[in-house]
């Protein structure tokens, strides 16, 4: 299953640059595995100095999580907003990149209810593992349909 940068925009609460998700590589109940390129780093929403600070490999796993949740949701629902409320075990082998990068990114739901999710991350290059953590996400309005 692939998903272009049109679909996956309309199934996260994010627009525009800051969609840093390109492809759906895999997904099915519990998994998902995406591509992205960051780009220019002189020009990376989440940039500075022309690098991208390896803590921002956080927000591609968070987003990998949103397009999961888009794409279990119904056909026709509406991103649901999400609050990245934990972000726990975060591992990073890198300081920053340096250079503009392909990743693969990696998340699996490990528990969740209508009012938040629970998911485990991996950022890796074509090499090496270059982030991974436990984010948690809560709903504000847990009564909405997911």
């Amino acid at each position: 299953m692939s998903e272009t940068i049109t679909d996956i925009e309309s199934r996260v609460p994010h627009a525009g640059d800051m969609v840093l998700i390109n492809e759906v590589r895999h997904h099915d109940e519990h998994t998902i595995t995406c591509r992205a390129r960051t780009g220019p780093l002189e020009s990376h929403p989440l940039g500075r100095k022309g690098r991208l600070p390896a803590s921002a490999l956080a927000e591609y796993g968070a987003q990998a999580m949103a397009v999961h949740g888009g794409l279990l949701a119904a056909a026709d629902a509406p991103p649901r907003e999400g609050r990245l409320v934990s972000l726990g075990e975060l591992s990073l082998s890198v300081p920053a990149l340096e250079a503009p990068t392909e990743l693969t990114i990696r998340a699996e739901r490990v528990g969740g209810s209508v009012v938040g999710e629970i998911y485990r991350f991996e950022v890796l290059d074509e090499t090496r593992s270059l982030a991974s953590g436990q984010a948690t996400v809560m709903f504000p309005n847990p009564g909405e349909a997911a």
